[in-house]
């Protein structure tokens, strides 16, 4: 009993009442998402506030229990629960559900369980006890090769079941791995191909390729004629040709008809405000209709007449930029800010590597999560389908948020225990 007084006694409680607060703001929001007069009590288990209420509840149950689990149970178990979701994401591929095109659910009843949320949480895992318990130097090839092979293999399996924008969130735990030493230059050639690939889809292959030949001849004028060098100048043109050529099937053949038709309607290649467009317009009109106090609770002409689609999952931050206005959704995201700030703050002081590296994969998670959904509300980056954390409706990516967050509290709170 003294161990567990001394838990909630250390227990990072500023956090945890943002946490309090934002999936208190996220019910609300919901329930005016999905507002009819006929069914206006927030209680009733038939409508989706209703429902999320329980998975709140359900969550906090889940927060209690972590803080009750011995933290070294986390760093010990690590592996053991990255395969056994591993496993669970081959299972929903061969017995899953497909739900709006995404064979990724586990349907039981009217419950449906998304595997590949809890994905995230086991990957974060398995990286930080990777690289804490053998105390990994990220500046060799075969401990840059592992991390980056514990990241992939359940974003692949994602992927499979046609879920590419749960897939592309893995790709934000590289940023742990230049917390933790890996070298910048995989950055830079990171932001190089992302030049490349939408120079490409701009201009097309050929433009591309003879930028490319152009470029090959002047730097051969500038570098001195070693062997060597000429070599490597060689390599480098010939992979960067190589990704040239194969953006075009990227384009056409791995990512979805309509991905590639939300990408071309971001960069202005297609107007299609009746179609592929036509989520992000209703959702700027929305926002935009908030002003800078907002038009009041359950006053929100687009959220009450259903004019953005999937406004209480994907699209919920229209709610609060309608409702509440530029200074509701200045108040959403500076807590979502003030949320990341402090879980990095927490991690840069843990005394282990499992501690602090498990703390950058949580807020690399959220915050990716964070951007690209506001990013997609307000037209910055293409509509990926990813909800936002502790908002949108949805008992499987709430779960899998609240157990990260308090995964990490639980270690921050065995480390002041045992100062």
């Amino acid at each position: 009993m003294r161990s567990n007084k001394s838990v909630l006694a250390n227990l990072d409680w500023p956090t945890v009442l943002i946490f309090l607060a934002l999936t208190f703001m996220g019910w609300i929001s919901i329930y005016s998402a999905v507002y009819d007069e006929e069914y206006a009590n927030i209680f009733d288990m038939s409508q989706r506030y209703g429902k999320q209420l329980m998975w709140i509840s359900l969550a906090l149950v889940l927060a209690f229990i972590v803080m009750l689990t011995d933290a070294k149970f986390f760093s010990a178990f690590a592996f053991p629960i990255y395969f056994l979701i591993l496993l669970v994401l081959v299972g929903v591929l061969l017995f899953g559900t497909t739900i709006s095109g995404s064979k990724s659910w586990f349907q039981i009843g009217g419950f449906a369980l998304q595997p590949s949320e809890f994905a995230k949480f086991g990957t974060a895992l398995a990286l930080a006890a990777y690289l804490g318990r053998l105390n990994a130097d990220l500046r060799q090839l075969k401990t840059r090769l592992i991390s980056i092979g514990i990241i992939v293999l359940p974003a692949l399996l994602i992927l499979a079941q046609y879920d590419t924008g749960s897939a592309i969130v893995f790709a934000v735990f590289v940023l742990v791995l230049f917390r933790e030493g890996m070298s910048g230059a995989i950055m830079v050639i990171a932001v190089i191909a992302a030049i490349l690939f939408l120079t490409t889809i701009y201009t097309g292959t050929s433009w591309v390729l003879l930028s490319l030949v152009i470029l090959f001849g002047l730097s051969l004028t500038l570098i001195k004629r070693h062997i060597i060098n000429i070599l490597k100048l060689l390599a480098i043109f010939v992979v960067a040709v190589l990704f040239v050529l194969s953006v075009d099937y990227v384009f056409h053949h791995v990512l979805e008809p309509h991905q590639t038709q939300r990408i071309n309607v971001l960069l202005g290649l297609e107007s299609d405000l009746k179609g592929a467009g036509y989520n992000v317009n209703q959702s700027k009109i929305a926002i935009g209709s908030g002003g800078f106090f907002g038009k009041g609770f359950l006053n929100g002409t687009q959220t009450k007449y259903n004019f953005v689609p999937e406004q209480s999952t994907d699209f919920i931050f229209c709610t609060i930029g309608e409702e509440y206005g530029f200074m509701g959704s200045l108040v959403v995201i500076s807590l979502f800010l003030t949320l990341l700030i402090r879980i990095v703050t927490l991690a840069e002081r843990q005394r282990s590597v499992f501690a602090r590296v498990y703390g950058y994969g949580v807020a690399s998670v959220l915050f990716f999560h964070f951007a690209i959904n506001i990013g997609m509300t307000i037209g910055l980056v293409p509509v990926i389908g990813i909800p936002l954390p502790f908002f949108s409706y949805g008992g499987s990516s709430l779960w899998s948020f609240t157990i990260m967050l308090f995964v990490f509290l639980r270690q921050d709170a065995y480390r002041l225990n045992s100062l």
